[in-house]
């Protein structure tokens, strides 16, 4: 396997919870420290604090789509859709269509 993969940092896949406040409600998120970095990052890129940025994403997804099944994995999915957007990567159909398995 390749190293870049193999030997990533144990700490940034340590699940860490945060609590914040949706629609005056706390409630917790639990995600990756990897993803949270990224999620500071987004959030500072868009001038506010990460509660402030995850309540304003998730006030928008609810009025678009009514409802958010799976508010961790929305967060996940954000954070790739923006590496993807800092790489010059477009998320096409064809970037979206799950990876074939290698053969090994």
């Amino acid at each position: 396997m390749c190293q870049i993969y193999s030997g990533t940092d144990p700490e940034l896949y340590q699940s860490v919870s945060r609590s914040l406040r949706i629609n005056g409600m706390v409630t917790s998120v639990r995600l990756e420290q990897r993803f949270w970095q990224i999620l500071d990052e987004i959030a500072a890129g868009e001038g506010f604090s990460t509660p402030q940025f995850l309540g304003k994403l998730h006030d928008e997804v609810v009025s678009q789509r009514d409802d958010i099944p799976n508010f961790a994995s929305l967060l996940r999915v954000v954070c790739t859709v923006y590496l993807e957007h800092q790489a010059g990567i477009a998320a096409t159909p064809e970037t979206t269509k799950p990876a074939r398995r290698l053969a090994g």
